[in-house]
């Protein structure tokens, strides 16, 4: 069996580990290192899509970069209990024609007693911004340390 460390029931410290750890993922990008945190049958809802198992959630993250251009996103943790996590979360992004995006959401996360997320389900609302209004501007991949979260940048 896959062990994906922090393990539940969860910590503060170990949630906050387990959202960045999320978020520097799916900052690089890579669906099929992506999808080694869910378990195999991991059922997922994402805005009007619901998905289930590793296959999908690949093939759909594949789609997702592929539509959206320069992501660059940041978790913040909402609340915690047990095995389940909840999250903020904003991210940027520019599509094909060029109009730049800012998309809200929140994500509420179930772990497996091997740290491997069982369930995800996420709202997201997107907003239309003009590039000068783009907040998120490091290097890609993942976002410095020294950048800073969501609360500090009044999101």
């Amino acid at each position: 069996m896959n062990i994906r460390p922090p393990l539940p029931p969860f910590t503060r410290e170990a949630a906050i580990q387990k959202v960045r750890a999320a978020e520097d993922a799916w900052n690089g990008q890579c669906p099929e290192h992506v999808a080694l945190a869910y378990t195999q049958d991991s059922c997922w809802r994402n805005r009007d899509e619901f998905l289930a198992g590793r296959a999908d959630i690949t093939a759909f993250l594949v789609r997702k970069w592929e539509r959206e251009l320069e992501y660059r996103l940041i978790k913040e943790l909402w609340a915690f209990d047990g095995n389940r996590i909840a999250v903020r979360f904003v991210y940027e992004w520019r599509d094909h024609g060029g109009q730049w995006w800012r998309s809200h959401g929140n994500e509420n996360w179930g772990f497996n007693d091997a740290g491997l997320m069982a369930e995800r389900h996420a709202s997201i609302n997107d907003v239309r911004i003009v590039e000068s209004e783009r907040l998120f501007r490091w290097e890609w991949p993942v976002r410095p340390d020294s950048h800073p979260g969501l609360s500090e940048m009044g999101l």
